[in-house]
């Protein structure tokens, strides 16, 4: 199931602030707990190494070696690269949480294998999403982090990189900028295969019928980066 946690309302006291971290922990806690009881008696499929995260085929050729562990990246563009590899991660046994996107695609999500119940989406995480993301990062492999078009300083951002490499985590950014990140993920829409109307009876016409998938184009930059890839 997957577990949905809103702490956007913030009291302005210190002590009440700290109380609401400490309400998300809880809750990031009895979500492992429910991940461990759904999977008992069968092994878990782990991430394809023990230093990276696993990426989607959208990104296999761009990222050969997979996503290295405590990096800081960027998405852009088209949403399905971000949930590409939430589907990825979740589906090979990780653990990943959306925060700051109360429009994220979920169904699409689970159309393209992920496990639903290895997931945590904070959709409202108020003033201070980033907080939010780095407290999750001690118990996911991957947070995804909508910014909503937040400017991080620069201070901050070398702060919550640091958090990201100790705990092995990757954060990926969307819905705003990161400087710093060391891997820039960009995704548009090449082209659509479209079905004819044939199997209606009617005879195909160009720029008519049903569109049967959408090719995209990606892009990265980095250290980690390999090539631009279309598919």
């Amino acid at each position: 199931m997957t577990a949905a946690v809103d702490v956007g309302r913030r009291p302005s006291a210190p002590e009440n602030r700290a109380d609401q971290l400490e309400q998300l922990r809880r809750q990031m806690a009895a979500v492992a707990g429910k991940v461990g009881a759904g999977r008992r008696g069968a092994a878990p499929a782990a991430p394809a190494s023990e230093g990276v995260l696993p990426v989607p085929p959208l990104l296999a050729a761009v990222l050969p070696a997979g996503l290295p562990r405590g990096t800081v990246a960027v998405a852009s563009g088209a949403r399905s690269l971000v949930l590409s590899m939430v589907a990825t991660v979740t589906g090979a046994g990780g653990n990943a949480a959306i925060v700051g996107q109360p429009d994220a695609g979920l169904l699409a999500a689970a159309e393209m294998g992920a496990d639903l119940s290895r997931l945590a989406v904070i959709p409202d995480p108020g003033n201070d999403p980033v907080e939010v993301a780095t407290v999750l990062m001690d118990g996911m492999d991957l947070v995804v982090l909508g910014l909503g078009g937040r400017c991080v300083p620069p201070a901050r951002t070398r702060v919550v990189l640091a958090r990201a490499r100790h705990r092995g985590c990757v954060l990926l950014i969307s819905g705003g900028d990161w400087q710093g990140a060391a891997l820039r993920l960009d995704a548009r829409v090449s082209g659509y295969e479209v079905t004819s109307g044939e199997v209606t009876g009617c005879a195909a016409r160009p720029g008519f019928g049903r569109i049967g998938a959408v090719r995209l184009q990606v892009q990265a930059r980095g250290g980690t980066a390999g090539r631009t890839r279309a598919g």
